[in-house]
């Protein structure tokens, strides 16, 4: 299972509601705003390596550390800042868990289908590989034959992938994804904002981490990873603020 945080958009969206929650907003600061935005972070909204003397970084900053102070407690002020990310090989079941949460990403999360993608036999997910055996890999590894086709109570029924399907249905995808187990590995990617990710991060990060919910054990190494990747672009959105933010996020 890989995680990968692609884009963070839009710290200056995020930076400009300090500004307008007192009304000190003009165009002249909407320019200064953008001109410190496009110096310091890349296309992707990754903070750039500058000199720590960079006026401009110096600047940016302090912006954003306000922001994160201020943001804690007025949480509208971080869900201008949205995080993107891209999952490989989470298995089903955990996929299942971090899908409940899909109001809190706005529905933004695709993920592959059991209904239009196929699996192989056997697949599971890589936390699962040295955990659990198929019944297709233990009648392989003891020898046993399985026939293509059997008669069960007067209907023919094909072999496939972790069982067998009534003839004529073998190719039915809506039949077929009826034998893959919770444990098949599944990709998607998935949009949410600071604020919404704090609530998952204490419903379905590990406790290890510091979050007080439970989660299917792959999931919660993917979220712990997301969260050490998000704070190596902005080290002062971390876990104890992510805490901070779900207890006034209620």
């Amino acid at each position: 299972m890989k995680v990968t945080l692609t884009e963070m958009h839009s710290i200056r969206d995020a930076i400009r509601t300090m500004y307008m929650s007192k009304r000190t907003w003009n165009r002249e600061i909407e320019q200064q705003l953008k001109e410190m935005v496009d110096h310091c972070t890349d296309r992707y909204g990754r903070p750039l390596d500058l000199p720590e003397d960079d006026e401009l970084k110096i600047k940016f900053d302090k912006e954003v550390a306000k922001l994160l102070k201020w943001g804690q407690k007025h949480i509208t002020m971080l869900r201008f800042e949205d995080i993107s990310v891209v999952v490989e090989g989470l298995h089903r079941g955990a996929t299942d868990d971090l899908d409940s949460h899909a109001k809190r990403m706005d529905n933004r999360i695709i993920r592959s289908s059991t209904r239009l993608a196929d699996y192989h036999e056997g697949e599971v997910s890589e936390w699962y590989e040295d955990k659990i055996i198929t019944w297709d890999e233990v009648l392989k590894y003891l020898g046993k034959k399985v026939p293509g086709e059997i008669s069960y109570y007067g209907d023919t029924y094909v072999r496939s992938n972790n069982g067998f399907i009534k003839k004529g249905l073998e190719n039915n995808k809506d039949v077929k994804r009826g034998l893959y187990p919770l444990a098949i590995p599944m990709n998607f990617t998935f949009k949410i904002n600071i604020t919404e990710l704090a609530h998952i991060y204490v419903e379905r990060g590990s406790k290890d981490g510091g979050a007080h919910g439970t989660a299917a054990p792959e999931l919660q190494i993917m979220i712990e990873d997301l969260i050490n990747q998000i704070e190596s672009w902005y080290p002062g959105i971390n876990r104890e603020l992510l805490l901070k933010i779900a207890s006034n996020n209620v």
